[in-house]
């Protein structure tokens, strides 16, 4: 009899346990179905209290970001709520690249994942919650492949459509949380910035674009196997209705500015990416994105301007991307948003690295950064 055991079978669970021996364990990780994608762990330990564990990750050298593993610590809670970090090491010359995860429980269980998770059961009461406040309506945009709603929520009196979405990519929970964090400012009636912004804009908002595959526990993709965030210039009923959905209705209202919210498993920053490279790019349409990212540089230190991705050469833009796409089809200020799984490099928090409570607070700094650049048009 083993003296630990490991559990998956759950909303967004992900692992697959190869030998359980004394305090030890050896796991790999679940590829995405029908795709090869494989990043996304989440799993329960039941172990002794007060004993350490080992638990070691294999095969990390054909994930799908390696680059995401060095100076990586695991995520760890014993509550479900409070999410701090395991000491983790990576070696990329043990059985195929293998993260060891060293753990003392203080009570009998823990549970372990790649970013705190952000649950489907707490979608739905955060789109509830949100849909009962004055002035939000809730629109079920379609249903998913695996028959889920996918739910936009808008609210708002002003002429200017923002649309923010999050969760095109179902592993990146940061950008769940920060929608979290988005929605509790927006709907806060004493809040100086969600006043100045519901009186300007009309907001559209989508805070889980992939119910199936957050659900699924994967880290990329659609209950098929299609990563979202490569559909927009081509969405399809078949393959990616999530993103079909959402484009038909950007089409209905229009889009001034638009926020795809993501997380970035090797680069250790906040940073965004604009749409450098589109057809129809102008430097006074790339100066609104510059002007923004400007703007949010100054109000949070969570921000910089130093680390990202390069930008695309001219009329080389991947107009499968969102941000790509909403910016060449609409001429909106488009953008991604991207948050670190490891902690900032030039701002850290030891205990819990970049956690949900950073992603929420960053969240209303985003907002207020909106709020600037719409009044100093």
């Amino acid at each position: 009899m083993t003296a630990i055991a490991i559990d998956a079978a759950f909303d967004s669970g992900n692992i697959e346990i190869l030998a359980i021996e004394g305090h030890s364990a050896r796991l790999a990780i679940r590829k995405d179905r029908m795709a090869e994608f494989a990043q996304w762990f989440h799993f329960r330990l039941t172990a002794p209290s007060g004993q350490e564990v080992q638990l070691k990750i294999t095969g990390l050298g054909s994930s799908a970001f390696p680059g995401g593993w060095p100076n990586y610590d695991a995520c760890v809670s014993e509550d479900r709520e409070y999410w701090a970090r395991a000491a983790s090491s990576y070696d990329e010359n043990e059985e195929g690249g293998t993260l060891t995860i060293r753990y003392t429980p203080a009570s009998n269980t823990a549970w372990f994942a790649y970013f705190a998770p952000y649950s489907m059961e707490r979608h739905h009461d955060l789109v509830a919650e949100a849909a009962s406040c004055e002035g939000v309506d809730l629109v079920r945009l379609t249903q998913t492949l695996d028959g889920q709603p996918l739910d936009m929520l808008e609210m708002g009196e002003g002429d200017k459509q923002v649309w923010l979405y999050a969760r095109q990519h179902p592993g990146e929970t940061q950008a769940e949380w920060w929608m979290e964090g988005a929605l509790e400012c927006l709907t806060d009636p004493s809040d100086p910035v969600a006043r100045g912004l519901l009186k300007r804009c009309r907001l559209h908002i989508v805070p889980n674009c992939n119910p199936d595959g957050s659900q699924r526990g994967h880290l990329r993709t659609n209950g098929v196997g299609t990563n979202l965030n490569r559909e927009w210039s081509d969405p399809s009923a078949e393959k990616s209705p999530e993103v079909l959905a959402i484009r038909a209705k950007m089409d209905e209202t229009g889009v001034d500015y638009a926020m795809d919210v993501h997380g970035d498993e090797a680069i250790p920053a906040v940073f965004l990416a604009g749409y450098e490279g589109i057809p129809d790019w102008t430097d006074a349409h790339g100066e609104q994105f510059y002007r923004y990212q400007r703007i949010l540089d100054r109000r949070t230190p969570d921000f910089q301007t130093k680390l990202g991705y390069p930008k695309a050469p001219a009329g080389k833009a991947n107009l499968g991307i969102s941000t790509n796409l909403v910016a060449q089809r609409y001429g909106a200020c488009a953008m991604t948003l991207e948050m670190p799984y490891k902690d900032l490099a030039d701002f850290p928090e030891p205990e819990q690295g970049w956690s949900p409570e950073r992603c929420k607070g960053l969240a209303r700094d985003c907002l207020a950064a909106l709020l600037e650049w719409l009044e100093t048009e």
